[in-house]
C-alpha cells in the first residue's frame, strides 16, 4: 500500500460474518409457518431481485440516503416482494416480516468467519485502529456484542445511523471525520466491487476486497495484490512486521 493506513474498517455482512442458515433458509422456515409454498431454491431466485428492487425504490426518492425508519420499511418491502404467493394475505406477510426482522436481530442467526478472530488480534497488537462500516441497522450492534471480538469493536459506522449507505461518498466522509482522520490513512475490506471496493477508493480511501472463492479480483479486473482469499491476508498486504 502507498500509504500505511491508521485506522481499517471492515464490511460487515460477508466480510466479518454471514447469516446461519442462510437467508434463504431462514425466509424458507418462516413463510412455511404462515402458509408459503415457495422453495428454498425459489426465495433464493427471487430475494436478489427483491433487495435491488427495494435499494431502487429508496435511490428514486433521495440516492443512498437511510434511516431506521427506512430501512424497517426497505425490509418490510423485500419480504413482500419475495412471498409472491401470499400477495393476498397481508396479514401473513406482516407476521413473517416481524419474524424474520427478530431473527436478524438474533446473535445466534449470525456466525462469524473463521478468520475474524485471528486478524481482529493481529491488527489490535499493531496499534492500528479497528472499526465496522456496513449497510445495515442498529441490530447489527446487538448482534456484534455477543460475537468477539466485535464487541470489542470501539468504532461502528451503520448506514442508518450515518443516514446514508455505501457508496455514498458522504457515507465515507462521515466516517472519516469521525476517525478524524485522512482519507488517504484509512483502509476499508469488504466484499462488495462496488459498495466497498470501488467507492472506497473514489473517496480516497485505501481498498482491499475478500472473496474466499479467490477470484473476484480477476473477475473484476481489480490488481491481484488487492483481493483477499482470507482476512489474515490484510497485514501481507500491508507487510507489517507484526
Amino acid at each position: 500500500m502507498s500509504t500505511m493506513p491508521q485506522a481499517i474498517l471492515f464490511d460487515a455482512v460477508g466480510t466479518l460474518l454471514r447469516p446461519t442458515p442462510s437467508v434463504a433458509e431462514a425466509y424458507h422456515a418462516a413463510g412455511q409457518r404462515h402458509g408459503s409454498r415457495l422453495t428454498v431454491a425459489e426465495i433464493g431466485a427471487t430475494f436478489d431481485d427483491a433487495v435491488t428492487a427495494s435499494l431502487a425504490t429508496d435511490e428514486a426518492a433521495e440516492p443512498h440516503r437511510t434511516s431506521e425508519p427506512q430501512e424497517r420499511q426497505r425490509w418490510r418491502a423485500i419480504v413482500d416482494h419475495v412471498f409472491v404467493d401470499l400477495k393476498d394475505d397481508e396479514p401473513a406477510r406482516v407476521a413473517i416480516f416481524e419474524e424474520l426482522w427478530q431473527h436478524f436481530a438474533s446473535i445466534e442467526s449470525w456466525s462469524l468467519f473463521a478468520d475474524v478472530e485471528p486478524v481482529w488480534q493481529e491488527l489490535a497488537g499493531a496499534e492500528i485502529v479497528l472499526g465496522v462500516a456496513s449497510n445495515f441497522d442498529a441490530r447489527l450492534r446487538t448482534i456484534a456484542a455477543g460475537l468477539p471480538p466485535l464487541d470489542r469493536c470501539a468504532h461502528w459506522f451503520i448506514s442508518s445511523e450515518v443516514g446514508y449507505r455505501k457508496p455514498a461518498p458522504n457515507f465515507f466522509a462521515r466516517a472519516a471525520d469521525a476517525l478524524g482522520l485522512a482519507a488517504e490513512q484509512i483502509l476499508l475490506v469488504g466484499d462488495d466491487v462496488e459498495n466497498d471496493y470501488r467507492a472506497a477508493r473514489a473517496a480516497g480511501w485505501q481498498a482491499l476486497l475478500i472473496d474466499r472463492r479467490g477470484d473476484a479480483a480477476t473477475r473484476h479486473g481489480l490488481p491481484e495484490q488487492h483481493g483477499l482469499r482470507r482476512l489474515t491476508e490484510v497485514s501481507q498486504v500491508l507487510a507489517l512486521e507484526i
